[in-house]
C-alpha cells in the first residue's frame, strides 16, 4: 500500500502541539497594504470576499478567539483556461490584526497537506503566531478540492476507513494483488464521487487562487507563511507571480523537482531517522523506557507488536486496530517530540492489548472526526499530488521503490504515492515542480535537520531553485521549525515578516 500518510504536512503537528542577525532590510512596502480599489477578474467583475460569522469549524482548539474569526469565500474560475465559465466557491478565514494602528495588511498562510483545511486549522494554530497577529490580519484558506472549496471524496466514510485500515505489509503475491486491488477501488471511489473536479486541484491553479485572494484582501504584495507542502504552493506563486511576492517565509521545505520515487525514498529515511531518535530518548530518560531497554531490544518489540497486529487486529471500540492503521499512529507522533512521550504509551499499551491510543493518533492523522466522518484530507492529499506529477510509475518501477525503501526502512518502507498515481484517472503535468522566483524579494526558507516528512536536504536545494531564497537552518526535531517555538526561529521569521529584516544566508538556529 502507498504510505500516503508519511507525507501529509503539518495538520497533526498543529493540532497537537540566538538570535540571528539581519544583513539587511526589506522595506516596508513589501508587506503594505495598499489602495488597490476594488480588483476585477478577467471577465471584468469585481473580486471580493463577503465576511460573515465562521459557523462549521471542526476541532476547534478551546481559548481560540471566536469572536474574532470571519469567514468567506471567493469565487475562482475552475478552469483558469475558460475564465468566464464554471467557478469554484474558495472558503476563506480571517483573524483581523490585535493592533489595527500598527497593521501591515494580511498574512496568507497554508499548513500542508497537500489537502489540510486552512479554515479549521488556523484557529487551532492561532496562539502559536499571536505575535504576527498583532500587526498582521491572519488569513488562511481552503484551497481548491480540499473541504469546503469543492473537497475531493472518495466514495463513503466507509469506503475511505476500508482503505485506510489496509495493511501495507505484503508477504507475498497475494497480498500484493490484494493491495492493489484496494488502491484500484479507492482511486475509483474518487473518480466516481469527485471526477468534476479531479483536473482543476493542482499547485498551479491554487497559486492563481491566492493571486486573487491577494487581490480581494486589497494587497499590494502578498505576505505568506507557507509550511511542509505550503511551501511548494508559496514557491509555485513566487515563480508565476514573482513582482506581488511580499515577506514570505517557507518552513519545512518540499523539493519540487523530485520524483515521486526520490520522494519516498527521501521521507522513509526521514521518518526512520525520527524513529531512531524517539527510541534513543526513550531509552535515555530517567525513569527507562517500557518499550525496551536498549534501542536495539525496543525495535524488536515494536516490530513484533506490529506483526501480531497484523495477524489479529486490536478491537478497539467496535472497531479494529490493523497493521496499517498501528504504523499510522506511530507516523503521526513522530511529527513532534512533544508527542512522543505519548507514543511511549500508546506502543507500551498496544503490547498489553490496548490500542486506543494508536488509534486515537491514526484517527486524528487520518482526519476522523468523532462521529466516524472524515475531512477530506486523506483524498484531496493523492488528488492534488498526482495532478502536480506527470509521472505514472509501472509495477516494475512501484516494485524497485518498495525493496529500496523497505531497506531503509523495515516500519515505514513503501512504494508511497506512486501507487495511487499509477492508476490516478486524469492526467497530470510536471508545472509545479518547476520554480525560479527570481526577480521576486527575498524568500525566506527553515529546514530542520530532524524533520522527518521533510528532510532538511531539500531546504538547501529549495533555496537554489527559488534564486531568491536565503536558508535557515535549524538543527533540532519535529516537523515545522516554528512550531517547536524555537526562540531563534521564531525570532528569525517574526524579524522578518513584522520588520523586513532579511536573516544572513546560511545562519543556523539550534535546539540544544
Amino acid at each position: 500500500m502507498p504510505k500516503v500518510l508519511a507525507a501529509v504536512a503539518t495538520a497533526t503537528a498543529l493540532s497537537i502541539v540566538l538570535a540571528a542577525c539581519g544583513s539587511k532590510s526589506v522595506p516596508g512596502g513589501y508587506g503594505a497594504a495598499a489602495g488597490v480599489g476594488t480588483p476585477a477578474d478577467a471577465t471584468g467583475k469585481p473580486v471580493r470576499i463577503t465576511w460573515g460569522p465562521c459557523t462549521d469549524l471542526k476541532r476547534q482548539s478551546p481559548g481560540a478567539p471566536k469572536a474574532e474569526l470571519r469567514c468567506g469565500t471567493l469565487k475562482v474560475p475552475l478552469d483558469y483556461a475558460k475564465p468566464g465559465g464554471e467557478t469554484l466557491n474558495m472558503a476563506v478565514i480571517r483573524i483581523p490584526a490585535t493592533e489595527p494602528a500598527k497593521r501591515i495588511g494580511s498574512l496568507v498562510f497554508n499548513f500542508g497537506g497537500p489537502g489540510a483545511s486552512g479554515v479549521d486549522t488556523l484557529p487551532q494554530a492561532s496562539k502559536i503566531f499571536s505575535t504576527l497577529n498583532r500587526r498582521y490580519d491572519l488569513v488562511s484558506f481552503d484551497p481548491r478540492g480540499v473541504e469546503r472549496s469543492d473537497g475531493v471524496r472518495c466514495g463513503t466514510n466507509r469506503d475511505l476507513a476500508r482503505f485506510l485500515a489496509m495493511d501495507t505489509a505484503a508477504t507475498n503475491a497475494t497480498e500484493r494483488t490484494e493491495q492493489r486491488k484496494t488502491v484500484q477501488n479507492f482511486v475509483d471511489d474518487c473518480r466516481r464521487t469527485s471526477g468534476r473536479i479531479l483536473p482543476y486541484v493542482g499547485t498551479v491553479n491554487a497559486a492563481r487562487d491566492m493571486d486573487r485572494l491577494r487581490e480581494a484582501l486589497g494587497d499590494r504584495r502578498l505576505n505568506y507563511f507557507g509550511i511542509s507542502y505550503g511551501t511548494q504552493l508559496g514557491a509555485v506563486y513566487a515563480t508565476g507571480f514573482p513582482q506581488n511576492v511580499g515577506r514570505f517565509v517557507l518552513d519545512s521545505p518540499v523539493d519540487p523537482s523530485v520524483t515521486l520515487e526520490q520522494r519516498t525514498l527521501a521521507q522513509t529515511a526521514g521518518f526512520q531517522q525520527a524513529y531512531k531518535s524517539f527510541l534513543r530518548e526513550c531509552v535515555r530518560a530517567p525513569g527507562g523506557c517500557e518499550v525496551g531497554t536498549d534501542v536495539s531490544l525496543a525495535d524488536k518489540h515494536v516490530e513484533h507488536f506490529l506483526n501480531e497486529v497484523r495477524d489479529t487486529p486490536l478491537p478497539v471500540d467496535g472497531r479494529r486496530l490493523t497493521q496499517g492503521l498501528a504504523e499510522t499512529g506511530i507516523a503521526a507522533a513522530l511529527y513532534s517530540e512533544l508527542t512522543w512521550p505519548l507514543l511511549e504509551q500508546g506502543l507500551v499499551r498496544g503490547f498489553r492489548g490496548d490500542g486506543r491510543i494508536l488509534m486515537a493518533l491514526a484517527d486524528n492523522y487520518n482526519g476522523r472526526m468523532p462521529d466516524g466522518s472524515y475531512s477530506t484530507l486523506m483524498s484531496s492529499f493523492p488528488a492534488i499530488s498526482c495532478v502536480d506529477t506527470a509521472e505514472r510509475p509501472n509495477r516494475e518501477q512501484l516494485a524497485r521503490t518498495q525493496v529500496a525503501a523497505s531497506k531503509i526502512s523495515p516500519l515505514f518502507g513503501s512504494t508511497g504515492m506512486g501507487a495511487i498515481c499509477s492508476v490516478w484517472p486524469v492526467p497530470g503535468n510536471d508545472e509545479a515542480r518547476k520554480v525560479n522566483a527570481t526577480g521576486s524579494a527575498p524568500i525566506v526558507v527553515i529546514g530542520g535537520t530532524g524533520d522527518p516528512a521533510t528532510p532538511y536536504q531539500w531546504a538547501p536545494r529549495l533555496t537554489s531553485q527559488l534564486r531568491t531564497g536565503v536558508l535557515v537552518t535549524y538543527k533540532g526535531e519535529g516537523h515545522g521549525a516554528y512550531l517547536t517555538g524555537d526562540a531563534c526561529v521564531k525570532k528569525i521569521a517574526d524579524g522578518y515578516l513584522l520588520d523586513g529584516n532579511v536573516p544572513a544566508n546560511g545562519v543556523t538556529c539550534s535546539s540544544s
